[in-house]
């Protein structure tokens, strides 16, 4: 691997802290491995104009012999923000393992683990190897969903969550007494801060995706309000060519479907849907909830429409195509959404074959996962796809098969 110096955030007891990483290095057929420190301490500072201010202001720091400081030292200070895939949320992991080990907390998870092993060995705190040590789990995150599966995977996941549950502690506590914020020059401060507020002025950027759904949230449909409080999602699904409408909501975390007999109940228009809503006497597995009398008078009355929100808008048509032209003909919140559908039906209807097939182990999630969560420092995986793109186009149709269509089985 190539030298390189990365900006990225620690999330602990004080906040969000920026620092520099250097991933290991070979140098004079030595392996070298780094972070922005000096002695015992490790540096963070509170903003990038912070972190810019102290590199312009001193070398007295364990990374000025490192081949590419001089780039870093003369890096724009919005240049110093860490990107999503390397912001590391401590003190979150608590809350993180308490989730469901699908595979986008798992690769959460795995990446917060490589850094805490890379921090206790440049920092030498065998503190965290030692917690890190005390689950299997750990270990294993890197093969994705498949390691978690059935009840070899549930006690994996279980012995993780007691680990973070009893020691977590230990390991927050060593990073905190080893991160020092040095104090920086107040006129380099000032123009760093200024330099940021220019660039921020200047660059006129698209919204990404998730801009945009954040958008579409900030304008949110007020027909979406019934459906948000009363905690059950109206889902619209583009497949095979048909579009159509049905529900799904999760208890206990578990994904469950407007379906009977592991068949879910579609409808090719919302009125349909809404008609089937209201009829007392159809038989599926959410009529035993306690809020579907409320839902069916809300939608006799009028009270309430079938309406889906962007976040429950599952577009399967056209990426088995995206995908065998590569990563960047991919729309990456279209595929992280059907994977979600594709994920959450298999769940639902037990099918553990699919639920393999999407986990961090094969080359199809391999390559969804250099989409969806790509990695500057993992090599991304090079065409042709034709292997990945059948296994995808298998999942698709075979949950497509699964759907009933107005009350008429899809063959």
């Amino acid at each position: 691997m190539a030298a390189e110096i990365i900006p990225i955030q620690l999330g602990l007891t004080a906040g969000n802290g920026l620092t520099l990483w250097a991933p290991r290095w070979r140098e004079d057929g030595e392996e070298w491995e780094a972070f922005l420190g000096h002695g015992d301490d490790l540096y963070v500072f509170p903003t990038p104009a912070h972190l810019a201010a102290f590199i312009r202001g001193t070398d007295e720091h364990d990374l000025t012999d490192h081949p590419e400081w001089e780039a870093v030292s003369e890096a724009m200070t919005d240049e110093l923000m860490p990107d999503d895939d390397h912001r590391f949320d401590i003190v979150g992991v608590p809350e993180l393992v308490a989730e469901t080990p699908d595979i986008w907390t798992l690769a959460e998870l795995a990446d917060t683990v490589a850094i805490l092993h890379s921090l206790a060995d440049v920092c030498d705190l065998p503190v965290i190897d030692d917690v890190l040590a005390d689950a299997d789990g750990f270990a294993v995150l890197s093969m994705g969903e498949t390691a978690f599966a059935g009840r070899r995977g549930e006690k994996l996941w279980d012995g993780i969550g007691a680990v973070v549950s009893k020691r977590w502690d230990e390991v927050i506590e060593a990073l905190d007494g080893l991160v020092k914020t040095p104090e920086v020059d107040a006129s380099t401060l000032e123009a760093a801060e200024a330099e940021a507020v220019a660039v921020n002025a200047v660059v006129v950027q698209d919204p990404d995706e998730d801009e945009v759904a954040e958008l579409e949230e900030g304008e949110r449909d007020p027909e979406l309000e019934f459906w948000d409080e009363i905690g059950i999602d109206c889902v619209e699904i583009t497949v095979a060519g048909r579009s159509g409408w049905t529900m799904r909501c999760y208890l206990e975390d578990q994904p469950v479907f407007l379906s009977k007999a592991n068949r879910i109940q579609i409808f090719s228009s919302d009125e349909k849907l809404e008609n089937y809503l209201t009829d007392a006497g159809a038989d599926h597995k959410l009529a035993s909830l306690a809020v579907w009398p409320e839902i069916r008078e809300a939608i006799d009355g009028g009270d309430a429409v079938v309406v889906a929100g962007p976040e429950n808008t599952y577009e399967l048509d056209g990426l088995g195509d995206n995908l065998m032209t590569g990563p960047g003909s991919v729309d990456r919140r279209q595929l992280e959404l059907a994977v979600e559908l594709l994920t959450d039906a298999a769940v639902a209807r037990k099918d553990e074959e699919t639920s393999d097939a999407l986990s961090s182990a094969t080359p199809l999630s391999s390559l969804i996962s250099a989409i969806v969560k790509p990695d500057a420092d993992r090599m991304p995986p090079a065409p042709p796809f034709d292997d990945e793109v059948a296994a995808w186009n298998i999942l698709v149709d075979r949950f497509a098969s699964t759907l009933e269509w107005d009350g008429e089985s899809e063959v």
